[in-house]
């Protein structure tokens, strides 16, 4: 069986279009899936996803070539080693603003002594419960870390963030940047886009991949004509609001509302 990272292999070959998912359930998980798109992004922040539905949700997407990326609450020690040890291979830790952090979630994903990752082989689903050879020896080369800047202050460190080693991609979260810049609400403030814009060709020139989430059409081609890796292009709480929406408008009239999705 493979249990390569091909998400990260990747990285910085060739762009990957994903989509955020928030509904919690393996079952829809496994409808994206089914549907082909590069990444899946297995959200832990703002969704109600917890440890059991998320280990769930890496099984349901197991069976297609589809990727998982799981975005945690928070970027916590103790939360990380859970994931990881569930199956989980690329992380998203969100609201990272300084080097210290970034690099304790570096040593979060590493046994040591690289890291200060626990060891638990017996009781892992990642190890198959203790029968991949070698898998602590090589188990770093297949571990994907992205951290996720969304305020100012991360991008007044981004620079410095970007020489740690042991981070392979950063992505920009602009809907929470936009409120820490004073437009909340509003990502696609021009001076917003001009942040992000700024962001995405810094990451990429120090040689890390790039990440966005982005519902806006004209945005998203603007974002993937920069060369940035990997980016998401919907929310399947939004596709399926959007959807229902439009059906029930098509029967019962009225004005359709759109509903939008950024981080």
């Amino acid at each position: 069986m493979d249990f390569s990272n091909h998400f990260k292999r990747k990285l910085k070959t060739q762009q990957q279009i994903g989509l955020w998912v928030g509904l919690a359930d393996a079952y829809a998980t496994e409808i994206a899936a089914n549907a082909g798109y590069d990444w899946l992004l297995i959200d832990g922040e703002h969704a109600p996803s917890d440890l059991r539905t998320t280990l769930s949700q890496l099984q349901s997407i197991a069976a297609y070539p589809s990727q998982a990326v799981v975005r945690p609450p928070i970027g916590s020690v103790q939360l990380i080693k859970q994931l990881l040890d569930i199956g989980a291979q690329t992380l998203l830790i969100p609201m990272v603003e300084t080097v210290e952090q970034a690099e304790l979630m570096v040593k979060a994903v590493r046994y040591p002594p690289e890291g200060i990752r626990g060891v638990g082989a017996a009781l892992a689903r990642a190890t198959r419960w203790n029968s991949i050879p070698d898998y602590y020896q090589t188990a770093h080369e297949n571990i994907c870390l992205l951290i996720q800047i969304e305020s100012v202050k991360g991008l007044e460190n981004l620079d410095d963030i970007l020489k740690v080693n042991g981070i392979d991609g950063v992505f920009i979260g602009a809907v929470d940047l936009s409120a820490t810049m004073g437009y909340q609400g509003n990502p696609n403030h021009p001076e917003v886009q001009k942040a992000v814009v700024d962001a995405i060709q810094r990451i990429r020139a120090a040689g890390k991949a790039a990440g966005i989430l982005s519902t806006q059409h004209e945005a998203t081609q603007q974002y993937l004509e920069l060369g940035t890796e990997f980016v998401a292009v919907g929310v399947d709480t939004s596709v399926l609001m959007n959807s229902l929406r439009e059906l029930l408008a098509k029967y019962k009239g009225g004005e359709v509302m759109k509903s939008e999705g950024g981080y």
